[in-house]
């Protein structure tokens, strides 16, 4: 396992399916990083829309590099936006989207979002499907 998000690789394999407009959706429903005010641990869902283009991220050494942030201090909108840049960075997608869905902590839930901009037309991209936190109720 990676000591930390910096050293872990994110390896990428070519699309077979190169010249074909489709999404693939990773889903982490287990994200944890530290705060880096508390140390305390964060859980997060995130949950990452892409339109690869002539490579695909290859799904262990993602789990790896997602795993990499449970001994990292990062903030939520940190982290949301670092896994996107560096999945952008290896895998140069047509597009991608990331919704990090997090857990309170201090009863308040974060949610944070980013895209690489605009989706393709005809790009089929369904809903995330995570529901909003409702707490107990």
């Amino acid at each position: 396992m990676p000591a930390s998000p910096e050293e872990a690789a994110l390896d990428v394999v070519p699309n077979p399916q190169a010249g074909t407009l489709y999404l693939t959706r990773f889903t982490c429903p287990e994200f944890t990083s530290l705060c880096p005010v508390t140390g305390q641990p964060d859980f997060g869902h995130l949950v990452i829309d892409y339109a690869p283009d002539q490579l695909l991220v290859e799904s262990k050494s993602l789990k790896l590099f997602l795993h990499s942030f449970r001994n990292h201090g990062a903030f939520h909108e940190h982290c949301t936006v670092y896994v996107a840049k560096r999945f952008c960075d290896a895998a140069k997608p047509i597009w991608l989207r990331i919704g990090g869905y997090w857990y309170p902590r201090g009863g308040i839930p974060i949610d944070v979002f980013w895209q690489t901009g605009d989706p393709p037309k005809g790009l089929w991209i369904p809903d995330q499907g995570v529901a909003a936190y409702r707490g107990r109720g």
